[in-house]
Parts: structure tokens; sequence; C-alpha cells
């Protein structure tokens, strides 16, 4: 009975001090890591509460809108453009880790074996669909205008021998289309929740030296706030570092 008291005692003592933190994740990686960190932040004070999306506009907006008070599920030049396109000013407050997007088919075991007019989905927001050509540009598979161009869509392809056939679909979508085409460009945390394994089944992916580390973020106001500190600080541990690359194999690799 006395442990009893005592416990309750401890939970009373905490919830009346302890600051919540919501945070909108995406399923994988990016929720599974900040449920990861939660016994650690609560020893902190911080009640981390996770909210899952599965799409990549929601997060902003209701961070922007002060219904939430960060997200974790993008990367730099998403954010840029998210923020130039919506009219918010969203900042990002720490690089966490990097998810590289691949290429991955069903019926072809390389890029050299695709049919010529084949089908090739990207995806359709404007970084990651630029990101998606630059990596088939990369691969010899297309030629573009500026092959630096993060923001390049299909109208700046100056070469295509395959003449491969292009349609950008929303990215969480695309693992759902992948044995109707022929090539299908998958970012890592929805190529993860496929069942997907990047390491094997990508046919090409980017290298350890991509831009695109995916970062915790929040509005101007808040991104300095104690609470939001403590989050940082718990996601830029050894444990976090050893967890990733224990838990995702090589899929997902940490940015810190």
């Amino acid at each position: 009975m006395k442990k009893l008291l005592v416990a309750f005692a401890a939970a009373a003592a905490f919830s009346a001090h302890a600051e919540t933190l919501t945070v909108a994740a995406t399923p994988v990686p990016h929720a599974e890591i900040l449920e990861f960190v939660k016994p650690a932040l609560a020893k902190e004070g911080v009640d981390l509460k996770v909210k899952v999306f599965t799409d990549y506009i929601q997060p902003n907006v209701q961070v922007a809108e002060k219904r939430l008070d960060a997200n974790f599920f993008q990367h730099q030049p998403y954010l840029d453009e998210f923020n130039k396109a919506k009219g918010t000013h969203l900042v990002s407050v720490a690089g966490v880790h990097l998810e590289p997007l691949g290429a991955y088919s069903s019926k072809y075991k390389t890029l050299a074996e695709l049919p010529g007019g084949g089908n090739v989905v990207i995806p359709n927001d404007a970084t990651n669909g630029g990101r998606a050509l630059l990596l088939l540009a990369k691969a010899g598979v297309i030629e573009l205008k500026d092959s630096n161009n993060i923001l390049s869509t299909t109208k700046d392809i100056t070469g295509n021998p395959k003449d491969l056939k292009f349609r950008e679909l929303e990215a969480a979508t695309i693992p759902r289309v992948l044995t109707q085409v022929d090539l299908a460009l998958i970012n890592t945390n929805y190529a993860l929740e496929a069942k997907l394994d990047p390491s094997k089944d990508a046919l090409v992916i980017e290298g350890n030296d991509s831009p695109y580390v995916n970062i915790l973020v929040a509005r101007p106001d808040d991104k300095d706030s104690e609470a939001m500190k403590k989050l940082v600080a718990a996601l830029h541990t050894p444990e976090v570092k050893a967890f990733i690359l224990e838990k995702y194999k090589g899929a997902v690799l940490p940015a810190f």
C-alpha cells in the first residue's frame, strides 16, 4: 500500500510539473524515433506526445496554426518550398537523420532493363520530385537542364533515351502502385512502411552525401523553448544513433 501511495505521489508530481510537447511525425522512422526518446524526456520533465500523420501538408499547417508544437518528417529544401508557397515562417530546430531516396521496381533488377516507353512515378511535391529526377540523372537514365537544381521538373528533362513516361503522385501513395509501373521513386520512410529494404531492393539510391537531412521543425517563437532544447538533446544521444543504425540497417542514417 505504501509503495502504491509513493507511485501515485510520483505520478502526480510528474503531471503537475511536466511540460507537454506535441510533435507531428510520419510513422516510419520519425514516430518510432520519437517514441524511443519518450522515456528519457519524461525523466527531464517533458511529456512528449507524438501525433502521427501520413501526409506532408498537415504537419506544417498545424504547427504554423499553433495546434502542434513541432513536427518531424521533412528536409530543409521541402520546408523552404513550403514556407515560400504557403507564406509560413517555420524554421529548422535540428537535423536528426537522413533517409536516402531510392528507385524501385517490382519488374526489373537493374535500370538498364527498363523498357522503352516505360512508366515512371515520382513524388508530386516540388523538392522530392526534383530530387527524384536528380537521382535518375546521376544514374544516367535521363539528362537535365541543370543537374544541381533541386526544383527540376519533367519539363527540364533534356535527354530521355528510353522515352520514359513520367507521372507524379503524392509521395505516400507511390508504394501502392509499385506493381503497376516500371519504376517508382520512393522516399525511404514510405519504402520502409511498405516493407521494402532500401539497402537491398532499391535499383539506385542516394549516397551518404545527400543534403536532405530530416529536421525537427517549429515556429520561430517556440524553437528555443526549454522543452524543445530537451527534445533536441534527447534526439542527439549515442543511444539514438545506435537505435537508428540497429533498427534500420543503413536504410536510415544518423545525421549528428
